[in-house]
């Protein structure tokens, strides 16, 4: 079946073949015309198959068709859980809208509130928006949300994991009692399922792969070592298999900013991506890294969700998720539109619990392969001190920044052969022989309002 054959307009198909696509993925093809029919709709889908066209479409064709009057109040409000996706859905909104006659906006914290409010009060069609700053604008009475027609709550897994249901009832007492509500989400879990029941009326429930699955594109595999030596075995890893662009995960910020610096030394550029970054350095290394100038993006959950990189070959899985759904969503960045890729997880004993977790969540094993001989790295001794080391010894580990908007919650060289071990505690990051507290990227660190 063909984009036409669902009903859409004509300035959409252009727009639609503007960007190469032909035929809509499944999502597509039971999304569209439930949204085009005014259903609600509760959908799950794998990231990577196209869920955003799934109701950007639709929702641009429902607002093209009523322009009787001119509104500058937004008619459709779309809810994202960081500000990487929230810019991602604007732009696919522009994106596909560009023959029609409206406007799209988005809203998040990380950057000054008050061109926001200037812009708002120009008007748009549809606004795009992180919770805390959708808030915020409303506290400050810049926002009108009376004429909003369909909202839409996208990745609402991740916002609820990220602790935003309180604001999202907020908003939705906001809003008008008749309205349309799609809820797209990674996963199926049983808090979903709660909020579905609560948002939707007599709902459209799709369901296109099975409960967190992941992309069957992906080639899984993980590696034994000792967690001071990851970093050494990622090294010889990107080296010998001559990786070129590589996405990699850690749990926390510092340990982010750490393994930027410890790989820079080895010789790889790397910058970090996380909640302590300013807008403006967030979107600085994606782009850095989008444009090749950088080998290896360093990131923590803030990047799960809302990159969306072409032909990402490698995801690693420098430390394991907490949460083994995560995971799913880490190695969705690879193997997007039809591509194949590599999904690679380094665990320490520590992470035998947490791979177990994983394996279940994905009712299969993950294979475990021989570890191969790497070297150990000498230490590059830099005349700067520990706590500035991650931020100012490199041009890609620019100093973290404190987000604006806190409610968006928001010795010489040697061979090394990896055995096997066994679970044991969690690993918590170490820093200058202080023990510290991983920083709560998955509730609070990782968006700003």
């Amino acid at each position: 079946m063909s984009f036409s054959e669902l009903g859409l307009l004509p300035e959409l198909l252009r727009a639609v073949a503007d960007k190469g696509y032909d035929s809509p993925s499944p999502i597509q093809l039971q999304a569209i015309p439930a949204v085009l029919g005014g259903r609600d709709l509760l959908a799950a889908a794998q990231t990577g198959t196209g869920k955003t066209a799934g109701f950007v479409l639709p929702i641009l064709q429902r607002l093209a068709a009523d322009q009787s009057q001119v509104q500058r109040a937004p008619r459709a409000l779309v809810l994202t859980p960081t500000r990487e996706l929230a810019a991602q859905v604007a732009q696919s909104a522009r994106d596909y809208g560009k023959y029609l006659q409206l406007r799209t906006y988005q809203v998040f914290g990380g950057v000054s509130i008050n061109p926001q409010i200037t812009a708002l009060r120009a008007g748009c069609d549809v606004l795009v928006a992180t919770p805390g700053r959708l808030l915020d604008l409303a506290q400050q009475r810049a926002l009108d949300l009376s004429k909003v027609q369909v909202l839409v709550l996208d990745e609402a897994d991740r916002m609820l994991d990220m602790g935003f249901i309180n604001d999202i009832r907020r908003v939705i007492k906001l809003l008008p009692q008749q309205r349309q509500n799609l809820l797209f989400s990674a996963t199926y879990s049983d808090e979903i399922r709660g909020l579905a029941e609560r948002l939707l009326r007599d709902p459209l429930s799709i369901q296109v792969a099975p409960r967190n699955a992941p992309i069957e594109l992906v080639e899984q595999r993980a590696y034994r070592v000792q967690k001071e030596h990851k970093r050494h075995l990622l090294v010889h890893l990107a080296q010998e298999e001559q990786w070129r662009q590589i996405l990699i995960f850690t749990r926390t910020k510092h340990g982010a900013n750490r393994l930027t610096q410890q790989l820079c030394d080895a010789g790889i550029d790397a910058a970090a991506i996380h909640g302590n970054k300013s807008q403006a350095a967030r979107v600085k290394a994606l782009d850095m890294f989008k444009r090749g100038q950088v080998r290896a993006l360093v990131a923590t959950e803030v990047a799960a969700r809302g990159l969306d990189i072409k032909e990402l070959p490698q995801v690693v899985n420098y430390e394991l998720p907490n949460v083994p759904e995560d995971y799913v969503h880490r190695i969705g960045r690879t193997g997007r539109a039809g591509a194949a890729g590599e999904a690679i997880s380094l665990v320490s004993s520590d992470e035998g619990g947490l791979l177990r977790d994983i394996e279940r969540v994905l009712r299969r094993p993950i294979p475990v392969l021989p570890t191969p001989q790497f070297k150990i790295l000498e230490s590059v001794q830099r005349p700067t001190a520990p706590a500035q080391r991650d931020s100012n010894s490199r041009p890609h580990g620019n100093r973290p920044q404190g987000d604006r908007s806190p409610g968006d919650r928001a010795p010489g060289n040697r061979a090394h052969g990896g055995g096997r071990h066994h679970g044991g505690p969690r690993d918590h990051a170490r820093h200058g022989g202080q023990a510290r507290r991983p920083a709560q990227d998955r509730r609070g660190g990782g968006t700003t309002r």
